[in-house]
């Protein structure tokens, strides 16, 4: 079995037995895969621990994607082991637990996925704090006061935003290359946000275009082949040209 839901922002009781009965007849070669803004590995705090060791627990093996909330200094400092899995390459968070790797491809139960995580975040038009451009930590302090008190749209560097929520050129080019080796075929695409020209409609031209949104353009445009793409990111659960899902709360069995 496979299942696929959107984000979780390290909320996890979605999982439970009362909210997701069906766990009880599955088994850890079956799957539930999130669709990025994961949340669970942030401060490395014992409830954090906790909570990833109790979905290590549970008989299905977690998967997902990164989105655009999450702390990517630990992705990207060799803290997690690189493994193969199911023929694609990914993080081992907890035994069962796996971030899929960007531009990867999977092959699960006889479905293909293609993963590829990130996201623009929308919430800083009133910009990025860097703690280092403040003298000291008290004017730091009373900067971030004075603009959460009214009301502004900012996040901080390396505390609560990271430059590689956006991908890498060799991580664009790294998917291109792995769907080449797949005849621009798969079965599942499994992102974080959709592409542009999805979104614009989607939103009615609220969201704008970024390097990951028209990166995912391009793949429609070289005309990739795929049943269905699933994406989170936009806290809703709806169903865009037939071939689109965003989803949210909504946990969906695909196998």
């Amino acid at each position: 079995m496979i299942y696929i839901t959107g984000d979780t922002h390290a909320v996890f009781q979605r999982f439970s037995i009362r909210n997701f009965p069906d766990q009880k007849g599955m088994t850890k070669d079956d799957c539930v895969i999130i669709c990025g803004d994961f949340g669970g590995v942030w401060n490395d705090t014992p409830e954090e621990r906790y909570w990833l060791d109790w979905l290590n627990d549970k008989p299905f093996t977690v998967l997902y994607v990164d989105g655009n909330h999450e702390n990517f200094d630990r992705y990207y400092n060799d803290e997690f082991q690189e493994i193969d899995y199911c023929g694609g390459k990914a993080q081992q968070i907890r035994e069962s637990v796996l971030h899929l790797k960007r531009g990867e491809a999977f092959n699960i139960q006889g479905k293909k996925f293609f993963a590829f995580g990130g996201a623009s975040s929308h919430d800083i038009k009133d910009g990025i704090l860097n703690v280092d451009d403040y003298k000291d930590e008290q004017e730091f302090k009373r900067v971030y006061r004075r603009m959460s008190i009214t009301g502004k749209m900012f996040r901080v560097n390396h505390v609560s935003w990271w430059k590689q929520e956006l991908p890498s050129e060799e991580e664009m080019q790294h998917g291109l290359d792995t769907l080449r080796l797949n005849n621009n075929t798969v079965d599942y695409v499994v992102t974080h946000c959709l592409p542009q020209e999805v979104a614009s409609i989607f939103s009615m031209g609220l969201y704008k275009p970024d390097t990951l949104t028209m990166y995912f353009n391009g793949l429609l445009a070289d005309k990739i082949s795929f049943d269905k793409w699933f994406c989170g990111h936009y806290h809703v659960d709806r169903s865009i040209m037939g071939k689109f899902e965003i989803l949210y709360e909504k946990i969906v069995r695909l196998v």
